[in-house]
């Protein structure tokens, strides 16, 4: 409330100063919401091709583990699954986004050579190594998602954690301190006022007291004239 502050010049720069930082705060959180929000775009446009590649890479690894299970039976398929040696390693990085830390997912060992599958070249058929190349492309599509996916989500939380800084700069605190400003500078020009209406008014009293003073010494100096005048009057000649 605009009347729980004391109408004081020092307040007055004190709020003039907050305002000051405020109104540059919330130009440069405004510039940083409206970057997020253009970076978050670029980003949802990725998510979006990730998507679609990630539902067209597992419907294709399901075509083909159905048609290996078909042509060489499930004894078959879990053989070849089991015979993998070497599992695929992810690692984890981090790269800043307009002030927002978002993962960066990196794999290897993700696609294989046939001799780095584990299970006998001989022993398995086409349509085995079709299925295990189209699973290593659902891998890589499914981690470039993690981390498109997450980068998304964390950059729509720094925005909606930005909108609501300049939310509350421009719909709260500042609203608020210039109320409080405009307050403390009317109260200041009422002092003012009053104080000039005092200061006119102790003026004219002492002019009026300066003229009743002049007036009766004037007055006075009549008196004694008159009284040397009359006294200078009954003295009797030689």
């Amino acid at each position: 409330m605009a009347e729980d502050v004391k109408p004081t010049r020092k307040n007055l720069m004190e709020i003039e100063d907050r305002i000051d930082l405020s109104e540059r705060g919330h130009g440069t959180l405004e510039k940083k919401r409206d970057g997020l929000i253009m970076e978050f775009m670029d980003i949802l446009d990725k998510a979006q091709d990730v998507r679609g590649e990630l539902s067209e890479d597992y419907e294709e690894a399901q075509k083909k583990i159905n048609m290996a299970r078909a042509m060489e039976g499930d004894v078959a398929v879990r053989g070849a699954a089991a015979a993998l040696q070497e599992h695929p390693e992810i690692t984890t990085e981090s790269k800043n986004i307009m002030g927002v830390v978002v993962p960066q997912i990196e794999s290897s060992r993700v696609s294989k050579s046939l001799d780095e599958r584990g299970y006998g070249i001989m022993g398995t058929s086409a349509r085995i190594d079709e299925a295990a190349e189209a699973y290593e492309d659902l891998l890589e599509s499914i981690i470039l998602a993690a981390e498109v996916e997450t980068a998304m989500k964390k950059m729509l939380r720094e925005i909606e954690t930005t909108k609501r800084r300049v939310n509350a700069l421009e719909f709260k605190l500042l609203p608020e301190l210039y109320e409080n400003q405009e307050y403390i500078e009317q109260k200041l020009e009422e002092q003012e006022r009053e104080e000039t209406f005092r200061l006119k008014k102790i003026k004219e009293k002492k002019e009026q007291e300066e003229r009743e003073e002049r007036e009766a010494e004037a007055d006075a100096a009549a008196d004694e004239a008159e009284m040397e005048q009359a006294t200078a009057g009954g003295v009797p000649g030689n």
